[in-house]
């Protein structure tokens, strides 16, 4: 479980100043989350840490990561958002 500290600071990481990456991952943060394996919940904060530029493209599906577990997050994210 996630105590509500580390959830805010994630909030605040999740907001990137960039519209089309804050409407997926502010309400991926909230909503799914705290429900998250601890190696999702890892892999999205590795996420966190990647540039605007590529976590766009990657959710722009114009690439995708070349990190295993990035590309595991990116998709969980795109899925949810699209499912199919």
């Amino acid at each position: 479980m996630t105590d509500s500290t580390e959830l805010n600071r994630l909030f605040w990481h999740s907001r990137r100043g960039m519209l089309e990456l804050d409407v997926l991952l502010v309400p991926f943060v909230r909503e799914v989350y705290p429900s998250l394996s601890e190696e999702d919940q890892a892999r999205y904060r590795k996420l966190l840490s990647c540039e605007d530029q590529d976590m766009f493209g990657w959710f722009m599906q114009r690439g995708e990561p070349e990190d295993a577990d990035l590309r595991h997050i990116v998709r969980m994210i795109l899925d949810r958002v699209q499912p199919d």
